[in-house]
């Protein structure tokens, strides 16, 4: 096939642009990111030769090798593992766009700082282009293991690269790079020299289990002869001597089976950056041995920040399983649920099969007791971090509490160690949030629930009217802003003798119930049921295409009216959302509460009595209504309507 010349598409010439110019603080990440990609190319030829005996491989001596050229100028990063076939050259190194490109694009140009460059940029996987920064030119030679031909990508990191198909490659992948011209003054970022390809490849990646090698340079024996005015002894010298051995670059140790006190945070942290290409520190480090009847070894990460795609299908969680030492799977999502998907990590086990199928993890046991042993680990770990590091655990719930809430509908085992660990806006505090535990203890004598409100914004709860007998009472209020809280708080059942229960559905009677009422309090509830009696029929009946009942309301101080859900009805919220997802949800009618000390409900009661013609009367019954509405942060059934009558309203009053 002859050569090929592409251009980028306009989105991966800016991505490239920008992560040749302004990604990376440090030019170093060129090496572990090559190296790194070598790593995962030689796990997976590893996996497909277990699982696939007609694979004709030699898996026998996998490796990674750096070779340098201090005349030429290039460094090259070699190796055998599975290599790419050409459609999977152009897919997943011709174009860098994809789903998540323009996302990243502006992500990366809000970011103000080096670190959160840095964060960007393994979330998309465009790691190898780090190479252009140190390089005037990239070729990349590759062949697909059980494949014959070969493939060659090169490009100068501008607006075109080439393509072509090569009959003499090795299996595996070899990338090139044509380094740019040294800089005199600065020998630190001179890339040909070994000993900065060793202290790279000792920082970054040490604990990569498979060897990197680099062979020293001949010594120049035929030179060094010379000067002593021996050529023919030179000349011999030079063909006699041995090829020099190839050094080994890394400790190949894995960590997770190394005692703690031998492992510094340095190399925990460039273990998750390799396995998470998050090149941010992790927020916590979690460890697990397991030992006895079956035994298994996990080392787990929290990480500071969530990745754009959390909440999205094509979301990649799950964990690396190894065997034994041997990896496995990658993204072994069996190992932890869902609501944990965040967490990245190790689990290397002793006693599963090497060729373990997802079909096989879905219903082993042990793979089972896993899962249970490391979701109460992490879950103890983050209410820990509660206490440990308050600055640390309100970066984790500020970037996971939404996710971790999803395992109070779907973990009825794990749902206590869940909501020890959650934390909740609260009433109690504008700035720190509470936890349930401590809501209970700060309960005041009589109350038997726990009051919440759910709601787009802290903002628009506690401007609601339903907050208004509360906070006239003090009396606690939990702020739900997360459209899953619309969900978990009906699936959780009390805590600690405690029911959950929400201030804008049902009737609340907040210490005026028969035994705590006094005689005074109970003949005036009285004789306003009676007083309204009318009005509250009417209304209903006016109303009744709207609204299930009109009652008057022990909930409001301030405002004249609001509308409430039955105590088992669905939320307005809830039905959107489950209309969004599809399904067929009746519409459910509201409970409109007036407050009987307000003005304007009085004299509407009073105008209700006095008058025959209630044009007026139902303007203001449909105002009223209308008015509650949107207090809650609904839109009027008419809105047309309705802007018509609050118009002839003003009018009148000029």
């Amino acid at each position: 096939m002859p050569t090929e010349t592409f251009e980028f598409q306009v989105e991966a010439r800016q991505l490239l642009q920008l992560v040749i110019h302004s990604v990376y603080s440090n030019k170093d990440v060129f090496l572990r990111e090559l190296v790194s990609n070598s790593s995962d190319a030689l796990d997976k030829l590893r996996l497909e030769s277990l699982r696939d005996d007609a694979l004709d491989v030699d898996a026998s001596d996998l490796h990674i090798e750096i070779e340098t050229d201090e005349d030429a100028r290039t460094v090259t990063v070699r190796d055998n593992g599975i290599g790419m076939s050409y459609d999977e050259v152009t897919q997943l190194i011709g174009t860098i766009a994809n789903s998540g490109t323009a996302k990243f694009l502006k992500e990366l140009r809000e970011a103000q700082d080096a670190a959160g460059t840095d964060g960007l940029i393994g979330q998309f996987g465009v790691g190898f282009y780090a190479s252009f920064m140190v390089a005037d030119e990239v070729t990349l030679v590759t062949r697909r293991a059980g494949e014959a031909q070969g493939t060659r990508w090169t490009s100068r990191g501008e607006s075109t690269y080439t393509l072509e198909s090569v009959e003499d490659a090795p299996q595996g992948t070899s990338v090139t790079l044509h380094l740019k011209p040294a800089d005199p003054e600065n020998q630190l970022h001179d890339y040909t020299s070994a000993w900065k390809v060793r202290e790279i490849v000792k920082r970054y990646s040490d604990f990569i289990t498979w060897p990197i090698r680099m062979t020293p340079k001949p010594a120049p024996a035929t030179e060094a002869a010379a000067e002593d005015g021996d050529e023919k002894a030179a000349e011999a010298g030079a063909e006699a001597a041995p090829a020099p051995e190839p050094e080994t670059l890394n400790s190949m140790k894995a960590l997770w089976a190394r005692p703690r006190d031998e492992v510094s945070d340095d190399e925990y942290h460039e273990l998750y950056k390799h396995i998470s290409h998050d090149w941010r520190d992790p927020l916590e480090i979690v460890r697990l041995q397991a030992e006895g009847t079956f035994e298994y070894q996990a080392l787990l990460f929290v990480p500071s920040h969530a990745p754009h795609d959390l909440f999205t299908r094509d979301y990649q969680g799950g964990l690396q399983l190894y065997v034994k030492r041997v990896f496995v799977m990658d993204g072994c999502k069996e190992l932890l649920p869902s609501y944990l998907r965040f967490v990245k990590g190790i689990v290397d086990a002793q006693d599963l099969s090497l060729n373990v199928s997802r079909e096989i993890l879905q219903q082993d046991r042990q793979i089972r007791m896993m899962q249970r042993r490391l979701t109460k680990k992490v879950l103890a770990t983050v209410k820990e971090l509660r206490t440990k590091a308050p600055d640390d655990y309100a970066t984790f719930w500020r970037e996971f509490g939404t996710v971790l809430k999803e395992g109070l509908i779907t973990d009825s085992d794990n749902r206590d160690a869940i909501l020890a660990a959650c934390s909740f806006a609260t009433t109690h505090d504008a700035d720190e949030p509470t936890t349930l535990a401590a809501y209970v203890e700060r309960m005041k004598d009589g109350q038997d629930d726990v009051y919440y409100m759910t709601g787009e914004s802290r903002q628009a709860i506690e401007n609601s009217p339903h907050m208004e007998a509360f906070r006239a009472k003090g009396i606690e209020v939990l702020l739900l802003t997360d459209p899953v809280d619309e969900v978990w708080v009906d699936t959780v059942g009390p805590y600690e003798g405690k029911q959950l229960r929400s201030i804008a559905k049902g009737q609340i009677d907040l210490g005026d119930d028969e035994q705590s009422a006094t005689d005074e309090e109970k003949e005036k509830k009285e004789k306003q049921g009676e007083e309204y009696a009318g009005l509250l029929g009417w209304m209903s009946e006016h109303l009744s295409e709207d609204v299930k009942e009109v009652r008057l309301s022990a909930r409001l101080t301030v405002s004249p009216a609001c509308v409430v859900a039955d105590a088992s009805d669905l939320t307005p919220a809830l039905e959107n959302m489950y209309r969004a997802m599809g399904q067929e949800v009746p519409k459910t009618k509201r409970i409109l509460e007036l407050n009987p000390e307000h003005q304007l409900v009085r004299a509407l009661n009073q105008a209700h009595g006095e008058r025959d013609d209630h044009t007026a009367l139902t303007e203001t019954a449909e105002l009223l209504h209308a008015l509650a509405v949107l207090a809650e942060g609904g839109q009027p059934k008419d809105a047309g309507r309705f802007v018509k009558l609050v118009a002839d309203r003003m009018e009148r009053t000029l």
